[in-house]
């Protein structure tokens, strides 16, 4: 058996990361009050992409590529040929610590395949985590994945030593995870997601009555959802999102488009090219319920269950429901200011500031952002009486997104182009 060195399972280990997509560092303050080494930031701290647009500025690795589980839409099930690694507990730490000094990196990202068992592989993980935090002194930020299966009492440590936790819900319904992944089920998903929220939730009540308590998950949590390798409507998908939104209260929901990396399964739709753009509206529909103060039964209908590729869904909303606007600019209120297309959070703000002091026209309107080119549609105001009684939804449609396919049509070719090409970006060792 060829022994591998660090280097190698680096190279290894880290492309095989690249599929979880759920590494967003926003949300945590963890200050340096013990002369250790590194900040957690509030800001965030993803400032680095791959080559494929994904962030990587945390050392995003996994500890092993090993996996006693057989997914079909994953790269690293046990059934593949493909080269394996395994890093130990102690080199992550070491590369974790080497790569901060160089100033390379600011956090950890670690997820995994299961080795042996749930337990042991998270029981591994948590030893990242606490020889960081108690050996290394680093106050920097880690995000670890709780492994479905784990005990509760690993998930707990696991909480008390990360910044954030996240549990992959993966496949979007029980029945289509049970056919790709007979081996998981949807009770092992949400048993420590539903754990980790009660802590958060119990750890910010010991707060307020303890200062110096420890903080248990202080940036929250997160998951995954795989799109497209199962035939879920997009209205399903924003459902459970919102669904989680409140249960779970989640910080953020993650939509990974389906790679198709195990195209000789036939349980596997046959893609050709991962759905970015389908992605990329389910996204926009996620920033809308977080942002807009849209309700996800608003944002699609039964009898419109798909997101339009060619629209963004703030504007298909709008298209959809020509009937509630124009908008009196000057006397709407801000909820429905903000499902003007071409107004954002920000503009909306300062409508509301501006025309307590005056009546506001296009002129005022485009000094404060507004993208007069699509708004003045949906939009009315002292001398901009335009009416969408005037078009038909197909004709405005057009209107707005000519010129707007081919343009979208060359970025998704450069998107897929950079997929096919992925190198992960990994400093020297020293």
């Amino acid at each position: 058996m060829e022994t591998k060195t660090v280097q190698q399972r680096l190279e290894i280990l880290s492309d095989a990361a690249k599929y979880d997509v759920s590494c967003a560092s926003s949300g945590s303050n963890r200050k340096n009050a013990t002369k250790g080494i590194g900040n957690g930031v509030a800001c965030g701290i993803c400032h680095s992409f791959t080559e494929d647009g994904r962030c990587v500025s945390l050392f995003k690795i996994l500890m092993t590529n090993h996996c006693i589980y057989d997914c079909a839409y994953c790269a690293n099930r046990r059934s593949n040929d493909r080269q394996r690694a395994t890093l130990t507990v102690e080199e992550i730490v070491d590369l974790t610590i080497g790569f901060y000094r160089s100033n390379y990196i600011e956090g950890l990202f670690l997820s995994s395949g299961v080795i042996k068992s749930p337990d042991y592989t998270m029981e591994r993980m948590v030893q990242v985590a606490r020889k960081l935090r108690m050996e290394e002194n680093f106050n920097g930020y880690i995000h670890l994945k709780a492994i479905p299966g784990a005990s509760p009492e690993l998930v707990h440590e696991g909480g008390l030593w990360a910044d954030r936790m996240s549990v992959n819900l993966e496949i979007p319904t029980e029945p289509n995870l049970k056919l790709l992944a007979p081996e998981k089920n949807y009770p092992a998903i949400f048993s420590p997601m539903t754990q980790i929220r009660n802590e958060i939730l119990a750890s910010k009540e010991e707060v307020k009555i303890f200062r110096n308590a420890r903080r248990f998950a202080p940036a929250g949590q997160s998951t995954q959802m795989i799109i497209g390798a199962t035939p879920e409507t997009d209205r399903q998908i924003i459902l459970l999102s919102s669904g989680l939104y409140k249960t779970q209260n989640l910080k953020r929901v993650y939509f990974s488009g389906y790679l198709p990396v195990n195209d000789y399964d036939k349980r596997l739709p046959a893609l050709t090219r991962p759905p970015l753009v389908r992605e990329n509206r389910l996204y926009q529909s996620d920033w809308l319920m977080r942002f807009y103060r849209f309700k996800a039964e608003e944002i699609l209908t039964d009898d419109q269950p798909f997101l339009d590729l060619d629209v963004d869904p703030k504007l298909g909303y709008a298209l959809r429901n020509l009937h509630l606007f124009p908008v009196d600019i000057n006397r709407a209120d801000y909820e429905m200011i903000l499902r003007i297309p071409g107004v954002g959070v920000q503009s909306a703000q300062r409508i509301i500031l501006a025309r307590r002091h005056r009546k506001l026209n296009s002129e005022h309107l485009s000094k404060l952002g507004i993208v007069m080119k699509r708004a003045k549609y949906f939009l009315t105001c002292n001398e901009l009486p335009v009416s969408t009684t005037d078009w038909t939804p197909e004709k405005l449609k057009h209107k707005l997104v000519a010129g707007a396919v081919s343009k979208n049509k060359k970025s998704l070719d450069t998107q897929l182009s950079l997929f096919g090409n992925y190198q992960p970006v990994l400093p020297p060792l020293h």
